[in-house]
Order: C-alpha cells, then sequence, then structure tokens
C-alpha cells in the first residue's frame, strides 16, 4: 500500500528536501504541497492525504492551528509535527492539538521516512530529544505525584514498556530493547490505555510523570 504524504513548510528549500526523502522511499507518494497552515488544510480537505508533516511555525495560519482544525474535520489524517528546534511547550501543545509525533528538522532522513510509516500505522513517532522536552514539560506543572489508583496499577513489564516510552522508543525499538515481539509491546500499550482511560501514547506518558513513573534523571 502507498501511503499518500502532505508536506506543509513555508521554506522551499525544506519542502524541497521533505519531497526529496518522500519521493526516495518506495512506499511513499508525495501528493502535494503548502507553504502555511490555511494553504496545508485547503489541500487536505481536497486531498485526504494519510500523513501530513506539518511545519509548526508558518506565516499567516501556523503549524498548531492547522493540527488543531485537522483533527477536528479530519481526524483519519495523521499529522507530525515538525519544526526547526523543539521546545518543552511547543512539543506538548501540537501534541495536544491532536499531531501523533513531533520531529525535529535536522533528523535522519531514514528516521523521517520510519516516522510517516509508523504514523501510518497508528503508531506515534517521538525522537528521543523531543520525549525529554515533552517529559520536561509535564514535570515542571506536577507539584506532587498523583499516585496510580489500584485499577490503574501497572505491571514491572509495562513500567518498562512506559520508561522506554519516554526515552522516545518507537514499538520496534522497544521489542529490540526488551527481547519482546512488537506484538506484545503493542498489547501491553493497548492495556495500559485501556487502563488509564488513555487516547494515545501522550496521555500514557503525560499520567506516568504525573503518578512520578518517569523521571529525568
Amino acid at each position: 500500500m502507498t501511503i499518500r504524504v502532505l508536506i506543509a513548510d513555508d521554506d522551499p528549500l525544506v519542502r524541497r528536501a521533505l519531497s526529496f526523502f518522500v519521493e526516495d522511499a518506495t512506499d511513499l507518494a508525495l501528493i502535494g504541497e503548502a507553504a502555511d497552515g490555511a494553504e496545508a488544510v485547503a489541500r487536505c480537505r481536497d486531498l485526504r492525504p494519510d500523513v501530513v508533516l506539518m511545519d509548526i511555525r508558518m506565516p499567516g495560519t501556523d503549524g498548531l492551528a492547522a493540527i488543531e482544525v485537522l483533527a477536528r474535520e479530519l481526524p483519519d489524517v495523521r499529522v507530525i509535527a515538525v519544526t526547526t528546534y523543539a521546545s518543552d511547550e511547543t512539543v506538548l501543545a501540537a501534541l495536544l492539538a491532536g499531531a501523533v509525533g513531533f520531529l525535529v528538522k535536522d533528523t535522519d532522513p531514514d528516521q523521517i521516512v520510519a516516522a510517516v510509516r509508523a504514523a501510518h500505522e497508528g503508531g506515534f513517532v517521538l525522537s528521543p530529544a523531543v520525549a525529554r522536552e515533552l517529559v520536561q514539560s509535564v514535570a515542571a506543572t506536577v507539584r506532587a505525584p498523583q499516585p496510580l489508583s489500584p485499577i490503574e496499577a501497572v505491571s514491572e513489564r509495562e513500567r518498562d514498556v512506559i520508561s522506554l516510552v519516554a526515552r522516545g522508543l518507537s514499538n520496534a525499538e522497544i521489542a529490540r530493547e526488551l527481547f519482546l515481539a512488537e506484538a506484545t509491546v503493542k498489547s501491553h500499550l493497548r492495556r495500559i490505555m485501556l487502563r488509564w482511560k488513555a487516547r494515545d501514547r501522550t496521555q500514557v506518558l503525560i499520567r506516568a510523570v504525573r503518578a512520578g513513573l518517569v523521571r529525568l534523571d
């Protein structure tokens, strides 16, 4: 199956570079480009891409506003936020707006392509540096740990999975780290999300930080 990708960035050189990475992958197809958030939303309405690589900072309608609209109107379109520098505030804002991942623009091309594939498969994408920013952002708002209730309790193996999510590892990377099948990792995460009433890995990570299960040291 070919993954249909749209790129939104106000810098034509960045669009050209990302386009090259996408078109170089045999299972990805570039179906459109946009130079700002409003154009990105309009093109998504017309073209219905599978995955959007969305720059956060653009003139006019920025990426965050565009992500919010797409999450509301076209929830099947998976958006990966992309920016030059990932501050803790922008990471959290993008993920809460509805992005399924966050990458910095100097991410290795192979990792960008892998992120598109993971997003299309329903996965969640955070580079390790970005994951740390997210953990730091949430931790700064926690004055005292909010312990898990008995019904939210997790096993030691589930704690291992959560700690690796906090490091920004993908399901496949977590599986290799813990010597598990990738399907087993997905099962652990599904059970955690069900128990915690979490919509996605972002909410799992936020709950884990607030419970004191994830630390920066």
